[in-house]
């Protein structure tokens, strides 16, 4: 694969007029306030195609959607992520199951690996090999809803365990389509969710840049037998309508030194890698030696601002509006807007966000 050009654009076929969609705008729930929850429900009022509940070490992620689907009516319900480990595939298939038909066929199950400082030191679940377990899982996931009786002979899972009382058994809800989102940031996964997932959810993912993703994600789609587009690529993005854009940027860049310096170690961090898959290694590795050393501060100071500029939509209606249409010419399919304020603040920005969304579309055609 090419290493992809510091900051030079993803180069996106001319695009026929007749076939130009907007791109879909989701919305993350940061919390389980009832203005959390309002904010979800006003979400679909207004037009927002899917809302996305978060997993880290606090809430789960499907007891929230539970409840909003039976508050709405038509927005689509993802976990964003729930932790591949940290539940059985089965038990994955059977709560995926039970939401698709609490929702009507809403929902889609958003999974992730996350990493070692969680799921060891959470979970008590060894970190492993996240290749084999994602594939494996989701392999599971497709024999239960399915119908099938479920036989798994993998490197990580065999089921029915050999030597015990174990059978195989088949589900007893009747079989159910679930979509799976993957969230991968390194060729090897990403060529995994190209050929397994029905969407990947994009982290660390800048429209500039946008082949250090896209091109291991599309080998794998070719070695399925299917095309890129195929899949939902979902590209999670803090949004502020704002004059100020540089100001805004700095604020999101210094968020990032967080991310760097402790999210994984001084050799395994997955944002901090795909970050120098696109150029950034430099100011990685700088920003990561003054947050270990304890210099939080000049840490947030040293992110690059790209980092906060190009991960996310901020600044005036016109340039938000030129960043959306920049990241529906890279592939991207759907938004997931990151909004913070109060309750009226966040819907008034949906509501910008998607009329603009709108006319990105119309100003494609």
């Amino acid at each position: 694969m090419a290493r992809p050009v510091r900051g030079t654009a993803p180069g996106p076929a001319p695009v026929d007029p007749a076939t130009v969609v907007p791109v879909r705008i989701a919305v993350a729930l940061s919390g389980l306030s009832d203005e959390d929850l309002t904010f979800a429900v006003e979400a679909e009022r207004l037009g927002a195609d899917s809302v996305w509940v978060a997993e880290a070490w606090g809430y789960d992620a499907f007891t929230p959607l539970a409840f909003l689907a039976a508050r709405t009516e038509r927005i689509r319900l993802a976990t964003g992520i729930a932790q591949l480990g940290a539940r059985t595939p089965a038990l994955l298939a059977m709560s995926a199951m039970s939401m698709q038909a609490l929702s009507d066929g809403r929902f889609l199950l958003g999974l992730g690996t996350s990493g070692p400082q969680v799921m060891e030191g959470w979970h008590g679940v060894p970190f492993g090999s996240p290749l084999a377990l994602t594939r494996e899982t989701v392999e599971i996931l497709r024999t239960v809803t399915s119908g099938e009786r479920l036989v798994h002979d993998g490197a990580v899972y065999q089921l029915p365990l050999p030597g015990g009382a174990g059978r195989a058994i088949r589900s007893m809800a009747p079989p159910v389509r679930v979509p799976v989102y993957l969230a991968a940031m390194g060729p090897k996964n990403l060529a995994l969710t190209g050929e397994v997932a029905d969407g990947w959810l994009a982290n660390a993912f800048m429209p500039e840049t946008a082949s250090a993703f896209l091109e291991p994600l599309a080998d794998g789609a070719t070695r399925a037998g299917r095309a890129l587009s195929d899949l939902d690529i979902v590209v999670p993005v803090g949004v502020e309508v704002t004059d100020d854009e540089v100001e805004a940027a700095r604020r999101h860049a210094r968020g990032y030194a967080f991310t760097i310096g402790a999210m994984g170690n001084r050799s395994q961090n997955f944002y901090n890698a795909a970050f120098e898959r696109q150029g950034y290694g430099e100011d990685i590795r700088a920003v990561q030696e003054l947050w270990l050393a304890g210099d939080r501060e000049r840490a947030a100071e040293r992110v690059p601002l790209d980092l906060g500029r190009r991960t996310n939509l901020l600044g005036p209606p016109e340039v938000v509006r030129e960043r959306i249409s920049l990241y529906r010419s890279a592939g991207v399919s759907t938004l997931q807007a990151k909004l913070t304020g109060s309750l009226e603040e966040r819907l008034t920005t949906l509501g910008t966000l998607l009329e603009l969304a709108g006319e990105a579309a119309e100003a494609r055609r």
